[in-house]
């Protein structure tokens, strides 16, 4: 079953749980930072929206 390894994202109001939240200043940042975890942590970056990646690990 895939679990949520992080969070990503540029709004600081509407997150929160028990995952690793990553904060970002602006949508370029948000890619760049969402896609550097995706290589790091071995798993999927899926954007939930325009302000919100989710790192997903499938293993």
């Amino acid at each position: 079953m895939a679990r949520i390894v992080g969070i990503v994202t540029t709004d600081h109001g509407n997150v929160g749980g028990g995952s690793p939240i990553f904060y970002a200043s602006s949508r370029e940042q948000l890619q760049r930072l969402a896609h550097l975890l995706e290589k790091i942590l071995d798993s999927a970056a899926h954007e939930m929206n325009e302000d919100l990646f989710i790192i997903v690990d499938r293993h």
